[in-house]
């Protein structure tokens, strides 16, 4: 199976670095493929001078867009498998090849790492701890599913789901919206128990004002993704 690694990157300077040195000692059988954001800091040279293998988008289009391009890369490129993985250190790509052979026992379509089944290592912020309490509860509302980590950003799809991707990606807080998505295409969605560090450097999108917003945004994109129709 071809597997690949989708990294978006904003200003990622402090730990891109680690965090492909970790892919490369942990997930061997993966390919990796980092989407730089237009960052301003020193990513997009860092990335060039240790031939990390990068793709620099023309304007800045945010998270979904950057995850968007791996998944347009991916089925291009004839991937079975995609997972993205965040730029900031927080995902331990030691887990990868146990999400890879979890989804195919369990014949899931989207394998999402969840910090909170097992309730080990860090466990985000109390902010964000709310938020997808929320989440949660109104997922299963809309859906009939309890997905515990529905903010994750460390999930591995199969070649299925990288088709919906590819062609159709929330612009902005993505998590909770695509996960509603595929749920409503009728695909499985499962959780594994997985520890996440803390950011080991750069800043969150999510501030306790934007959280707001988040919050506000993302509800209305999941009612508006819940009442659409699918084949």
């Amino acid at each position: 199976m071809k597997k690949l690694i989708i990294i978006p990157a904003y200003n990622e300077s402090e730990c891109i670095e680690r965090t492909i040195k970790d892919i490369e000692k942990h997930a061997q059988g993966f390919d990796y493929l980092i989407v730089n954001d237009c960052s301003t800091d020193q990513t997009r040279e860092i990335c060039e001078k240790n031939g990390f293998n990068l793709i620099n988008l023309p304007i800045n289009l945010g998270i979904g867009g950057a995850v968007q391009t791996g998944y347009q890369y991916a089925w291009e490129n004839g991937y079975d498998v995609a997972v993205q993985i965040d730029g900031d250190g927080q995902h331990d790509a030691s887990f990868l090849q146990r999400m890879s052979e979890t989804m195919g026992e369990e014949g899931a379509d989207m394998l999402i790492g969840s910090r909170f089944i097992e309730k080990e290592g860090f466990q985000s912020s109390f902010l964000r701890r709310v938020g997808i309490i929320y989440f949660t509860g109104l997922i299963k509302l809309m859906t009939g599913a309890t997905i515990t980590d529905p903010t994750s950003g460390l999930r591995m799809i199969n070649r299925s789901v990288i088709e919906i991707f590819a062609k159709d990606y929330p612009k902005d807080y993505p998590e909770p919206e695509s996960v509603v998505a595929v749920l409503r295409n009728k695909k499985q969605v499962k959780e594994i128990p997985v520890v996440m560090r803390e950011r080991q450097g750069g800043s969150s999108s999510i501030g306790s004002i934007r959280s707001i917003y988040y919050m506000i945004k993302v509800t209305l994109a999941i009612l508006v993704e819940s009442l659409r129709r699918y084949k």
